[in-house]
């Protein structure tokens, strides 16, 4: 394994505004860590193009663990480990890569696997990593199940091509398994949850939220970031938008508020985006214009959120931000229906 260390600090503070030139303030959810990017292709201890999209999640050792996409220079990705102590530096990198493609025993793999969502599952003691498989169909949707990061139970294909952006949620739905994930058909690419008594066969499929139409910030095209958090109010879920524009797309972050009980059913849904491309490792890379967090971590407090994002396809970053203050922030920012 390689150590990554950093020399730059954590920012403290979580401002709630932030003012432009006219002195009109807007509200900052997440606030970036000043020492980002995180980690970059520079400390990989084997050859890379990038690293990003990492899953995340903390281990009982309180450590936390990022499952980040790496793509080589044949286009194709794996996923790889770093664990860090305090989730922010000192990364320490699986040496080789940790759950490789396998396309003689999994055909649907044979370009690759890419962007884990992680959720650890207390009813079976384990880690559900819900990842895309490339097939010569298309994204897909495969799930695998580990204890430790180092072995992993595949469980192949959950969800056929076109589909991707999936997350198991951590508990049963009655008496069902609940996953989120991404199909685009004809008539879009919006978010569905379907469900399973065995994490194998599944059914019971419910669009959960519709891209919007027209010119919203999330028209045509929207997809789940990192998996819900629960709270007492409903399954906050942060969700990523595409807006198409001459120079190409622009990926930001909204969020929205499902039923506990019945997570088909949105209960409040941000009209504006809350975060998006800004800093310079945000707005150039292999894909500029990108944010996209696939996982993120709960601190002790309860409620302190530490997102993990990929950054233009490139590498990884962090941001910080709070359960309260989304939950907030959708009460006064959530009066649209289309």
């Amino acid at each position: 394994m390689t150590s990554v260390h950093s020399i730059v600090p954590a920012s403290g503070n979580k401002p709630l505004t932030s003012s432009n030139s006219h002195g009109h303030s807007e509200e900052t959810l997440f606030t970036r860590y000043q020492g980002n990017p995180i980690l970059t292709r520079n400390d990989w201890p084997y050859p890379v193009n990038s690293v990003f999209n990492a899953g995340a999640t903390l281990l009982k050792n309180g450590d936390t663990l990022l499952l980040c996409r790496v793509e080589n220079r044949t286009g194709h990705s794996h996923l790889c480990a770093a664990r860090s102590v305090n989730g922010v530096d000192g990364w320490i990198i699986d040496s080789r890569p940790t759950l490789m493609a396998s396309p003689r025993e999994f055909p649907e793999e044979i370009w690759g696997i890419e962007d884990c969502r992680i959720t650890y599952v207390p009813e079976l003691d384990k880690y559900a990593v819900a990842y895309t498989s490339f097939s010569r169909g298309g994204p897909g949707v495969s799930l695998a199940m580990t204890t430790d990061f180092e072995t992993f139970e595949r469980l192949g294909v959950i969800m056929q091509p076109e589909d991707k952006d999936a997350a198991l949620l951590p508990r049963k739905i009655g008496d069902y398994w609940a996953l989120i994930h991404r199909p685009v058909t004809t008539l879009g690419a919006h978010m569905w949850i379907s469900y399973s008594p065995d994490l194998r066969h599944w059914g019971s499929h419910k669009i959960m939220l519709e891209a919007r139409r027209g010119g919203w910030w999330d028209a045509n095209k929207i997809g789940l970031c990192s998996p819900p958090i629960e709270t007492a109010r409903g399954w906050l879920t942060i969700y990523h938008g595409v807006r198409q524009t001459a120079s190409g797309s622009i990926y930001r972050l909204g969020l929205a508020l499902f039923d506990l009980d019945s997570p088909e059913l949105c209960l409040q849904r941000g009209d504006s985006w809350m975060f998006g491309p800004e800093a310079p490792y945000e707005r150039g890379g292999d894909v500029s214009d990108v944010v996209f967090p696939c996982g993120q971590t709960i601190a002790a407090d309860g409620d302190t959120i530490h997102l993990y994002y990929g950054a233009a396809d490139s590498c990884m970053a962090m941001a910080t931000g709070s359960i309260s203050a989304c939950l907030s922030w959708l009460d006064t920012n959530s009066h649209s229906s289309s």
